[in-house]
């Protein structure tokens, strides 16, 4: 069996097969950096994109669409998402440079041991996240801050504030496009969010490759320096916590932290690290199959075949760079924690307050009882089930296992069983 993707809806093959000649006018030319550059600019009133991350963001900005136009296969609807999504983040960017200008205190707000998730795509590191997110003690970034932080959000106002509905059109579009998207990986403007939209605003960002095709983009991304992504990560901290007082706890998370950890430890020198682990075979079926259903949504040409293979390649280098970091003990031990996805299947509250233990927190009555509640509401499968398996894309289990032997030993990550 070949992956293929889900049915489209009538009004999906319409609007990408130019049956809306407005929407054809309007998206269908190619994208040009300098005309994005310019419509952001228009769209805010403002001039100065700032150098607040200290690496030029315009390289990779050029960088990007290049690789979107030559390479990316985009349809009429991708076209409109990255668009969008490129004029958000220049916005964005205008709109943080004129924040630091009328308020430069915002980069004397201390941003004290934050926690970062990560782990390989699939192993559980979203809904660990959103378990943290439930103790009241813990400050985890909504979706809508990563994406539209400027203005500071007011507490007062938090639960109301007009971006959330903004934010959630946005994050929306990909399962309105997209049939029984929501069972692999739901998002919304209210949803914890990952750290790479807040990188995305440097231009140094996994986010574009999950999203797009773009491997020379990608080729870059993996050997630049990482320091402007981190940096203006820490800036977008700063705003969101600018009118909260005393610094809070944050919980951050994102996949791509476990290739960067030496750019990560860098910026945030007192972070701690809490990795998940789960059988490389069963992350690598998963993480195709959600990706394939992602780039679908933005082109009629996606070979789910090649996408697989790029994120064995991708993974197989990452997990063994980790495994060769912990084996030589060149960071500390005590910041990192580690746990089993099959171990936090069976039992995710205790996992939660082995992390806690492990950093020297207290899982507290009133957060087990929300975590708890928060469980319950959210079964396995609310959504429905999404089916996967490394065959769909050409892969063969046993050789996929091979590459991954070294890492899986000496985490002892658990083998399993059967088609998920």
């Amino acid at each position: 069996m070949t992956w293929q993707p889900a049915p489209a809806d009538p009004w999906v093959r319409d609007v990408n097969r130019g049956a809306v000649p407005l929407l054809s006018a309007e998206y269908g030319h190619p994208l040009d950096a300098d005309e994005l550059l310019g419509e952001a600019r228009a769209r805010t009133g403002l001039d100065d994109f700032g150098d607040f991350d200290g690496g030029g963001f315009e390289e990779p900005l050029r960088l990007l669409v290049h690789a979107l136009e030559t390479e990316g296969r985009l349809n009429l609807l991708g076209r409109y998402e990255v668009r969008q999504q490129i004029l958000r983040l220049l916005e964005v960017r205008l709109q943080l440079a004129r924040q630091l200008r009328d308020d430069p205190g915002v980069l004397d707000e201390p941003v004290t041991a934050p926690l970062f998730v990560t782990g390989a795509p699939r192993t559980g590191t979203s809904i660990l996240h959103a378990l943290l997110s439930r103790d009241p003690a813990n400050r985890v970034p909504e979706s809508w801050e990563f994406l539209r932080p400027v203005p500071p959000p007011d507490p007062a106002t938090r639960d109301t504030d007009p971006r959330i509905a903004l934010v959630d059109r946005e994050l929306r579009l990909t399962a309105m496009i997209a049939p029984g998207f929501d069972a692999m990986h739901e998002r919304g403007a209210r949803m914890p969010k990952e750290c790479i939209s807040a990188q995305a605003i440097a231009f140094r960002s996994e986010d574009f490759p999950g999203k797009f095709r773009v491997p020379s983009y990608a080729a870059w991304l993996a050997s630049c320096d990482m320091g402007p992504a981190y940096r203006a990560h820490r800036v977008v901290l700063q705003v969101l916590q600018r009118r909260t007082g005393a610094p809070p706890q944050w919980v951050l998370k994102a996949p791509p932290h476990l290739g960067t950890l030496d750019a990560l430890l860098a910026a945030y020198p007192d972070a701690r690290v809490a990795v998940t682990h789960r059988d490389p075979v069963k992350v690598l079926g998963s993480l195709g199959s959600l990706l394939a259903t992602i780039h679908a949504t933005h082109s009629d040409d996606v070979d789910a075949a090649e996408l697989a293979g790029t994120q064995v390649d991708f993974y197989a280098d990452v997990l063994a760079r980790y495994t060769a970091l912990r084996r030589v003990g060149k960071i500390d031990d005590t910041v990192f924690h580690d746990s089993h996805y099959a171990d936090f299947l069976t039992d995710p509250l205790g996992t939660v307050e082995a992390l806690y233990a492990h950093f020297g927190r207290t899982l507290d009555d009133g957060a087990r009882s929300a975590m708890a509640g928060y469980l319950a509401g959210r079964p396995r499968g609310k959504h429905g089930a999404h089916s996967y398996s490394l065959a769909d894309f050409g892969l063969d289990a046993a050789a996929v296992r091979a590459r991954f032997a070294d890492y899986q030993e000496y985490f002892a990550v658990p083998e399993e069983g059967g088609r998920a």
